[in-house]
């Protein structure tokens, strides 16, 4: 009896049926349940606590730029000015923990500075593309109909269309800014999601508190917004999440190939580009920002399958 109760207040409250039996399970909440099972997701633990480190890493270059800071430590290198006095230094050189590059600027501070844009490009495109996607899913799984075949049409293009070469060509004919490569990214990222919200959209608009909604007159518009699209932000999340790994590795890939953010702005990605000269003389150059291009993207990975595990309904075992 009680869990039944319990059951039509979620109900009440917009959730969907399968949320509410798991959080009337027990005495744990939705949320508690959620916790439960992520804190026991090892692997998803140790991807946040790696993620942590390399944001606040990259977070504390800011403070490198202030002046106080400066006149605290004048000795601070300086990762856009070159000194060819001291070119290719190796790791572990007094002053410079993962040594110097082919024109004596020093790799750590350039990790540091370049992990603000390459990480900020992941975060921003996989946030945006995310939620243009599932806003878009959720239009088209409520609608149904003509509007549902048209985005579904939309979306079978751009999953027919060839990623990468249109990216190249349209980061060499726009340039390679930060802000044209998350637009880039956000145009070419959204389909999958929407995709996969239009289906769990279309089993949530049959749910009994989306009818009582209908029928004490709520538009269209605040259904989806307020009802809807709330009951997707799971999913929702795990995409994203995923999404950040892929947006950072595919910004490395363009800077790579030199078509990426500007090579005067360093990023993970182009450090690797300007180091294909040295593999075998200077492999510091490679190893330290291959390094955090993997750590990062894995991270995500790890972070992604912890949140999906954690958030998926189906699962009962605590």
């Amino acid at each position: 009896m009680k869990k039944e109760l319990n059951k039509k207040v979620q109900l009440v409250e917009g959730i969907a049926p399968d949320l509410a039996e798991i959080s009337s399970a027990g005495e744990y909440t939705f949320f508690q349940m959620v916790k439960r099972r992520f804190l026991r997701h090892r692997l998803a633990i140790t991807g946040l606590i790696i993620i942590s480190i390399l944001i606040l890493l990259t977070l504390s270059s800011f403070l490198l730029e202030w002046s106080f800071v400066r006149n605290i430590f004048p000795n601070l290198p300086d990762p856009t000015r070159a000194n060819i006095s001291f070119r290719l230094l190796p790791p572990f050189t007094p002053g410079h923990l993962f040594g110097t590059d082919d024109v004596g600027r020093d790799v750590l501070f350039r990790i540091l500075y370049g992990g603000r844009i390459s990480l900020s490009i992941g975060f921003i495109a996989a946030i945006t593309g995310g939620m243009l996607g599932g806003i878009i899913g959720s239009i088209s799984g409520y609608f149904g109909g003509w509007v549902d075949s048209l985005i579904m049409r939309i979306v079978e293009l751009f999953f027919s269309t060839p990623g990468l070469p249109i990216l190249v060509i349209l980061t060499r004919y726009f340039g390679g800014s930060p802000l044209t490569i998350v637009f880039i990214l956000v145009v070419f990222g959204w389909a999958g999601i929407a995709r996969m919200v239009r289906g769990l959209v279309m089993q949530i608009k049959n749910y009994e508190f989306i009818e009582a909604a209908k029928a004490i007159g709520c538009s269209n518009a605040r259904i989806i917004m307020r009802h809807v699209f709330p009951n997707t932000l799971a999913i929702l999340i795990v995409q994203m999440t995923l999404a950040i790994g892929g947006s950072i590795l595919t910004e490395s890939t363009l800077s790579f190939l030199g078509l990426g953010v500007n090579p005067s702005w360093p990023t993970w990605g182009n450090m690797l580009s300007n180091a294909q000269n040295y593999l075998w003389t200077a492999p510091h150059l490679v190893i330290w920002p291959g390094l955090c291009i993997f750590l990062s993207i894995l991270s995500f990975n790890f972070l992604g399958d912890g949140l999906r595990d954690a958030l998926d309904p189906k699962l009962k075992n605590t």
